[in-house]
């Protein structure tokens, strides 16, 4: 599984400690590639920002958006999805765009949108967000008691 996505972590930040230790434990690992943020008005922004994405992501692979527009589901839900997800066999490249959005053309290409709510969440911090709900989901697959579902 990849992480694509824009923005330059910068090295050791308390958001990349945080997605490195989940990222560490999905299977398979979930790798990241970062991106520079796009430069000029908002939407050339998004167009550039989209080409580097989109020239990044393989032909084989299924393309899951994080966008604001996205579906939010519970984290049940995700697990089932990401089951099918990996049942078409293909490789899984999760993408997360600039401060301006994701372009059309690369939520075109996207096989699923993801939302993590309607809250604005700094884009280190999603990654991290992203990786224990993936991690999560996993856990919930195998019977793992990480998550609980009941409530206090």
């Amino acid at each position: 599984m990849r992480l694509l996505a824009i923005g330059k972590s910068g090295g050791k930040s308390p958001e990349m400690e945080i997605f490195a230790r989940y990222a560490k434990r999905i299977r398979p690992e979930l790798t990241l590639a970062e991106f520079t943020d796009g430069v000029g008005s908002p939407a050339e922004i998004k167009r550039r920002e989209a080409d580097a994405l989109l020239g990044a992501l393989k032909p084989d692979e299924f393309v899951i958006a994080l966008d604001l527009g996205g579906q939010t589901p519970t984290s049940e839900a995700l697990a089932a999805q990401l089951a099918g997800w990996q049942g078409r066999a293909k490789k899984l490249a999760f993408v997360i765009g600039g401060a301006e959005g994701l372009d059309a053309a690369l939520l075109t290409r996207a096989g699923a949108t993801l939302s993590l709510g309607a809250l604005t969440w700094p884009h280190m911090l999603v990654r991290a967000m992203l990786a224990e709900q993936l991690y999560r989901a996993q856990t919930i697959l195998t019977g793992h008691p990480y998550h609980r579902a009941g409530r206090p």
